[in-house]
Order: structure tokens, then sequence, then C-alpha cells
């Protein structure tokens, strides 16, 4: 991998004569960026390392586990880790694997990619379809975990030249088991300074990305409320006290935290999806459950609209005569942050991103009220999210995620792959510098 070693020589010689204050980022020009991420690319798109990875990729797909399930899917990363000769530490969260590639030694640069599958049963129609009823990988996070192999290989062979440790971080129970935030309880990530992920798009076309920065995805919740009343039979509604009514004026008010208590500007949703209650069409029931989903785009508006919700269900409950009781159960359904994008790993991305596509395939992702648990990892240290654009019009429609007949375009692949691979690179070498003079009282990841 002589490719990078110019590039590390210089570097090396420009911290030997730069003066304290000097970053070492101004040494990174476009040119020396371009070389990085072209070369990756080219790297990527070797004929024997693209078919390795659409092997695991598809091996994976026929094998779905769900979250903190993935131990058959853990296995095989730890296998593949073992042919490469990395080093990494399992269980982390119960299934999930880190590797580390480098020196062992500041910066800790970590890649991310999540493992898990969805309860859904799969209707695609191909060869390597779902082997496990009622389970599919409908996000592409199949996808994701062969990629982040992909980029591992990569930068296992020219390990000699990194200036940093790139951290591997195969996480499970994305989907709403919050998996990155038990990685982050283990510990084994509190020295990383920046963490990278992305997510495969079915609505951007390939060879482009779509990214921006600040804040990208909201900060969501789940509530769930009982509304207890007194049931009795439907003819004689005046011996009863009805939770059902209780309930309807409760999801109509709670509707209007957003319409009249939010600033038009700042994005809140409340939805109220869950109504559960009676079992009979003249029976009015003791008690109705409802349960709902709550997103905000700042920590202080999801606060707020909490507090709020708590007020509603039980004051307005308290108006019709009934008594409810509101339940987030963060211990199974953990709050999930706002997915702040960081603003200096935004320029770098378009930088290594624009070098390697083209300035004009980085499309902006505009905000969304959907959550991505990477939002735990950005809340803890600088964090990057981006999305990989996979749409090829030839090959017919691609659905969106947490859908039957979801697909993935495997010819994505080799730009995932050298993102990875660039993006943990080009932040090393950024970075040497301040490796350096950072306070040594750090233990070591290896």
């Amino acid at each position: 991998m002589g490719f990078l070693k110019w590039v590390v020589a210089f570097s090396i010689l420009c911290n030997f004569l730069a003066t304290p204050t000097l970053s070492i980022s101004s040494f990174l020009n476009k040119e020396e960026f371009a070389n990085i991420s072209v070369n990756f690319l080219n790297l990527a798109k070797r004929p024997e390392l693209f078919d390795w990875i659409v092997r695991i990729r598809r091996s994976i797909h026929e094998n779905p586990e769900l979250g903190f399930e993935e131990f058959e899917t853990s296995k095989l990363i730890r296998n593949e880790l073992d042919k490469m000769g990395i080093f990494y530490k399992y269980p982390v969260a119960v299934t999930g694997v880190v590797g580390f590639i480098g020196t062992g030694k500041p910066p800790f640069v970590a890649l991310r990619a999540d493992m898990d599958a969805l309860a859904m049963q799969e209707e695609v129609d191909w060869k390597h379809k779902s082997k496990i009823p009622g389970k599919m990988h409908a996000c592409g996070h199949d996808a994701h975990v062969a990629m982040l192999l992909g980029a591992a290989k990569i930068l296992q062979e020219q390990r000699d030249d990194l200036q940093g440790t790139v951290l591997l971080v195969f996480q499970p129970a994305e989907e709403g088991g919050g998996g990155a935030k038990k990685m982050l309880e283990s510990g084994i990530l509190d020295n990383v300074d920046a963490i990278f992920g992305l997510h495969v798009s079915p609505r951007s076309p390939i060879g482009t990305v779509a990214a921006s920065s600040g804040p990208i995805m909201a900060g969501s919740g789940f509530f769930e409320a009982v509304i207890k009343g007194k049931g009795g039979h439907a003819a004689i509604p005046q011996h009863t006290i009805d939770p059902i009514l209780a309930a309807s004026n409760i999801i109509v008010s709670l509707q209007h935290l957003v319409s009249r208590e939010t600033d038009p500007l700042d994005s809140q949703v409340v939805t109220v999806a869950k109504f559960k209650g009676g079992g009979a069409f003249n029976v009015i029931p003791d008690s109705v459950t409802i349960g709902g989903t709550f997103r905000a785009f700042s920590k202080e508006s999801f606060t707020q609209l909490k507090q709020r919700i708590v007020e509603v269900i039980t004051r307005q409950a308290a108006v019709q005569r009934c008594n409810a009781t509101v339940d987030f159960d963060t211990k199974n359904r953990p709050f999930y942050p706002v997915t702040v994008n960081n603003k200096a790993l935004h320029e770098q991305f378009r930088n290594v991103a624009g070098q390697m596509l083209g300035i004009d395939k980085i499309l902006e992702k505009k905000p969304t009220m959907g959550t991505e648990d990477f939002s735990f990892f950005a809340e803890a240290f600088p964090g990057y999210f981006y999305l990989l654009g996979m749409v090829d019009e030839t090959k017919g429609r691609f659905e969106s995620g947490h859908n039957p007949f979801y697909r993935v375009n495997e010819d994505a692949f080799p730009y995932g792959v050298a993102l990875h691979a660039s993006l943990a690179t080009t932040y090393l070498l950024e970075h040497q510098l301040k490796s350096t003079t950072r306070d040594q009282n750090v233990h070591d990841e290896l």
C-alpha cells in the first residue's frame, strides 16, 4: 500500500518544521486528498474484493438476526477479522464486536456498522432470500457490515502507514434496542476522538452521497398510557366512567402540543399509533391503553414535549373522571438523542467525497423526523452520518427501508468501502500533530 507512504512522509516532515500553532490539516491539500480518496476507490473496485464483499453480504442476508441476537452474524465478522489478522474485542453489548487497526495509540477514529435485522417476512424473490421465517434484512444492515469488513481489509493492508488507530464498530440492536448506547456504556469507546457512519439510501442515485452539517435526524421517545375508568353496559353509560371517551379527548389534546404550543419553525411530532381497549360492541371497558412516539430537534424541545405529554394525559383523564398513568419504559426503549453532524467533520467529508466522487455528487441531506441510534455516538464525541446512494433506474424500483420488498444495490459497495477507508485515513493524518501533543495519560485501547 505504497500510495499513502509519500503522504505520511510529507506530513511527518511538516510536523517537524511546523510551529506549535500550525495544524496538520493545512498540509493536506486537495491533491493529497484526491490521491488518497481515488486510490482507495480503485482498490475497493478490485473484482476479487467486490466479489468477496458481495458474498459476505448475501450470507448475512440469508441468516438475519434481531437486535442482541446477532450471534451468528457476530461469529462471521470475527472469523473474517481473524483471517485478516485484526485484533478485536468481543462481546461488547452482548453481540457487538470492536476491531482495531493501526498503531494502537491516539488519535482514535471509529467506523460504525449496525448488524440487526427486522421482524418481517421477506417478499423479494431472489436466490439469497432470508432463510429465517419472519425475519429479514429490510434496512441494509447486512450491506453495512459487508462494506465495513471491506474497508477493514483495505485498511489492514496499509496498517503500517496509519497515523493512529481505526476502530471497527460492529453494533447490535440499532432497530429500537439502543445498541449504540450499550456499547458506549461498556467503556470500550471512551478514547474515541471521532466516528463516521453511513446508511444505504433508496432515494439517491448510485455514485452520490447525501449529507449536511448540524441536526439531521430528530431525537425520539415512546410513551404508553393506561387510562382507567369504570366499565359497564353500553346502554347505561351514566353508570360508567368511559375510558374510551377520555382517551379520545387525550389524543385530540396531544395534537395541540404541536399545533398550538410549538414554534412553527421548531419541528416536533407527537403521534398516537396504538389504541387498545374493549372487546365487545355493547360493553364499556374498565381501561384503555394508548401509545405512541414523540420527536424533536433539540434537547430542550424534547424535554418540554415529554413533560407536557404527561400533563395532558393525566389532567385530561381527570377531566373525564378517569385516572391515567404514563410510562416511557426507557429501560427497554431508551430515548434517542438528536443526530447532529459535527461541522469540522462535515468539511472533511466534503473534501474526501468531493475528490472521490465529484463535488456535484454531494447532495444536501434535509433534516427528517426519523431517528438513528448513531446519535448516541455523536452525542458522546464528534460524529458524522451520511447516506450512500444506490438507486439505478435500470434495476427497477428500490423500496424504502422496513418494507418486505426492500432491496440493496450491491454496485454501491465500492463507494461505501472507499469512503470508510478514506475518511478514517485522512482523519488520522489531519490529527497527527494533535496526537503527539495531547495528554499521554490515556489508556491504550490495545
